[in-house]
């Protein structure tokens, strides 16, 4: 901390995959600070049933989306044990996370209130969502790119093409699956 003022900020999350809506947390986060650290949580047991792409492939997505920013004093690393402690380890102060709706903001607090009990030097700043990406989740960015559906608009070219990689041929098979009726 320089003159009491944050100087680096951390913006976790699992980013399974980023979306636009993350890049303009991580956009705003940088406007308020001049080092940004983005970390991409391991979240093996995500929902139950893990994440969609590795942690190594995440991490590269992450890099390359954020590198398109074209802005300085942002990195990327991954994040394998308690967000707190990374933190520490990489002298950051606060953790920024992006707020799309009211249940994002219970989820957040409650996040917020344990890190605060465990690390009461690490503070909490919150971003509004900008109403242009309020919508966008990487679990509806996976479900419309299982089906099939062009996710161009919600997320860097590298991350649709891997959603289209990884995906190719499940949309079709999911709606034969359930039976269309058209």
């Amino acid at each position: 901390m320089t003159d009491g003022c944050i100087d680096h900020l951390v913006v976790p999350g699992t980013f399974d995959p980023i979306t636009y809506g993350h890049l303009d947390v991580v956009r705003r986060a940088r406007l308020l600070c001049k080092r940004v650290t983005v970390a991409v949580a391991a979240s093996v047991g995500k929902n139950g049933v893990g994440t969609t792409f590795t942690l190594d492939e995440r991490v590269d997505m992450a890099t390359k989306a954020v590198a398109a920013l074209g802005l300085d004093g942002i990195d990327v690393v991954p994040l394998r044990g308690l967000l707190v402690d990374l933190c520490h380890s990489i002298g950051a102060q606060a953790v920024v996370k992006g707020l799309r709706a009211t249940t994002d903001f219970e989820y957040e607090l409650s996040q917020a209130n344990l890190n605060c009990h465990i690390a009461p030097d690490i503070e909490s700043v919150f971003i509004m969502s900008n109403p242009k990406y309020g919508y966008i989740s990487s679990s509806i960015v996976r479900e419309l790119a299982e089906f099939g559906a062009d996710v161009g608009d919600l997320v860097p070219p590298d991350v649709a093409l891997r959603l289209e990689e990884r995906f190719s041929g499940v949309g079709a098979a999911g709606a034969d699956a359930m039976g269309d009726v058209s």
